[in-house]
């Protein structure tokens, strides 16, 4: 892994976090020090996200200024506003002519029945979204915070994780993940992780694999909650065009699948960003492979971060992990 094991040990990048603990739900953006190329895969049944058909590799923008995961389903579509409206006032943006337009593709989870007070009267997530780019930085905490602060999963608290690896290229990649799914992280009743087999040391308990499993049909959802989706990036510090981003999106689902039991549902709306900053050579076709299997190891190591990381408040619908198994 990384220094960090966060998706900031691609040298360039950086995170930060807003959350309203009232409204029990946040946003988490990333950004870089200059544009980065960007691509994005969308797998679940009922996605929220803006600009993603911007990042098609037959578009004439190529590069995104931030990526931006809310909570609060359509109305956390506001918070690339935000991050936006913060961007310009920096002069960051796509220029034409003599206006600055900030290219910030972002995708939503629904946390809206989670037990926050959601009666406003104005939009918060504009203001988070703003909020969570002047916290940016290298550092960042997970679990509870950002977009994973009102998270949940089928049985346990979701939250927000990042893992990363450096590969013997010496290319790095590293994920950020906000795990609100419809679906289990954990197999049964135990605290084992479906991602159990790609741990590395002990980021998420060291439980090691399952020893019982149940019946692989008959799996827990929250499908009654009516409150899923999880929502991740997965970046690089390769050269790669938008269609290989595309490509590594697109390979970072089998994280998802890997970590949460179901995935990719009718009533998920799954999406994946791939961000490459192009510090290191264009990877060959071997080197495109192994990137794409990286990627997803490092999704499912985020995710079970995620839930491993996050911590309970009085009123949760759910208990976190640490709660029940810690």
């Amino acid at each position: 892994m990384g220094a960090r094991n966060l998706i900031t040990d691609v040298a360039g990048l950086r995170v930060g976090n807003a959350e309203d603990m009232a409204l029990r739900s946040g946003v988490t953006v990333l950004v870089a020090d200059v544009p980065f190329t960007a691509g994005v895969h969308v797998m679940g049944g009922a996605p929220g996200t803006r600009e993603t058909d911007l990042l098609a590799p037959d578009r004439v923008v190529e590069q995104v200024d931030a990526l931006v995961l809310s909570g609060g389903s359509a109305f956390g579509l506001d918070a690339a506003s935000g991050v936006a409206d913060g961007l310009r006032a920096i002069g960051r943006g796509f220029a034409v002519g003599d206006v600055r337009v900030p290219i910030v593709p972002a995708a939503i989870l629904f946390d809206l029945l989670n037990g926050g007070d959601k009666d406003w009267v104005c939009n918060p997530y504009n203001g988070l979204g703003r909020a969570a780019l002047a916290a940016t930085s290298e550092e960042f905490e997970i679990g509870s915070v950002g977009a994973g602060t009102g998270a949940t999963t089928a049985n346990l608290r979701g939250g927000l994780g990042s893992a990363s690896v450096v590969l013997p290229s010496g290319v790095t990649v590293g994920a950020l993940v906000a795990v609100n799914a419809l679906g289990a992280a954990t197999v049964g009743e135990g605290p084992e992780f479906w991602a159990a087999p790609f741990e590395m040391g002990r980021e998420f308990g060291g439980r090691g694999v399952a020893r019982d499993y149940p019946d692989p049909v008959l799996v827990a959802t929250k499908l009654a909650q009516h409150g899923q989706t999880t929502i991740g990036i997965v970046a690089t510090d390769a050269t790669l065009t938008q269609a290989q981003c595309t490509r590594l999106a697109i390979a970072t689902h089998d994280g998802f699948a890997r970590a949460l039991v179901p995935s990719h549902t009718l009533m998920d709306g799954d999406v994946v960003f791939a961000a490459a900053t192009g510090a290191q050579p264009v990877p060959d076709l071997a080197g495109q492979v192994m990137l794409g299997h990286a990627a997803a190891c490092v999704m499912a190591r985020a995710i079970a971060r995620a839930v491993f990381s996050a911590s309970s408040v009085n009123g949760d619908v759910l208990p976190a992990w640490r709660d029940r198994f810690g």
